[in-house]
């Protein structure tokens, strides 16, 4: 059963779409989507998530049927919007799982606030978008983006982040996500993703956190995970064969029970 779409106007002034699933009254896990996706990109996952949990997915903004305000699309707003999406929830500490794009969102956020971050899964995680090589090519890609997107550029795009094809509806529904991005957010988002500096935050993470990361990866080598394991100090990683940058699309099931392990972790933890 697809989730009930709703929506709510943040304290940041962005009106944003969202989907909750699983018990009302269960323990949080809020999911940020990468880049050019929507809270659909979890439609994948959320059937394997324990239902006594409670899923929250909200696409960001310029993404989706969200709010596209020209100007800031800098990751520390978009970490502000998460901020206000979990007040708006009335959620005080969550697990936080980002994938891509919504992993940098998710590190900012763990490193500034950690009082609201009970656990880290980071999902096809980059440790550095300035020297990625695909990061800068697709900067060189995006900057003669117009509207509306062309469908061949979005759909070379999605499909470069998985290792084997899935359902094609699924793949027609993130192809629209994709043209859904305003060319001018394309290219803000890009330029904030490869100014960010994600370094000087890992050692500031003190929430356990998981690395989930496919061997295949076209985006991000497996040294960006190194990187991280040596600085983030309670950082494990869990590496799958054949699958790609968007390991909760390739390998959902496996995803979710790495988060789900994370989340026993932490309540351990919140009853000793």
């Amino acid at each position: 059963m697809t989730p009930q779409i709703r929506y709510t106007t943040l304290s940041t002034g962005v009106t944003v779409e969202y989907v909750e699933n699983g018990a009302l009254a269960g323990a949080p896990l809020l999911l940020l989507h990468g880049l050019s996706d929507s809270w659909h990109s979890f439609l994948p996952l959320l059937p394997h998530l324990p239902s006594d949990l409670r899923a929250l997915a909200f696409t960001q903004r310029g993404h989706g049927q969200s709010g596209k305000p020209r100007g800031d699309y800098r990751v520390e707003t978009l970490v502000g919007d998460a901020l206000a999406f979990l007040d708006a929830m009335h959620v005080d500490r969550a697990v936080i799982a980002g994938h891509s794009m919504g992993a940098a969102v998710a590190t900012l956020l763990a490193a500034h606030h950690p009082d609201r971050v009970a656990g880290l899964a980071l999902l096809g995680a980059f440790a550095d978008f300035r020297g990625n090589a695909g990061v800068i090519e697709l900067r060189q890609d995006v900057r003669d983006l117009t509207d509306p997107i062309d469908a061949d550029f979005a759909r070379a795009f999605q499909i470069s982040t998985i290792a084997r094809m899935i359902d094609d509806d699924f793949i027609e529904l993130v192809v629209s996500d994709s043209q859904a991005l305003p060319s001018f957010a394309w290219r803000d988002l890009v330029d904030a993703l490869i100014a960010t500096d994600l370094a000087g935050a890992f050692g500031k993470i003190k929430a356990p956190t998981t690395l989930i990361w496919g061997e295949l990866d076209a985006f991000v080598p497996r040294t960006d995970q190194d990187t991280m394991l040596a600085g983030i100090r309670c950082a494990t990683l869990h590496a799958l064969a054949g699958t790609g940058h968007a390991v909760h699309w390739d390998r959902p099931g496996e995803t979710a029970a790495f988060i789900k392990s994370l989340m026993q972790k932490v309540a351990r933890r919140r009853a000793a």
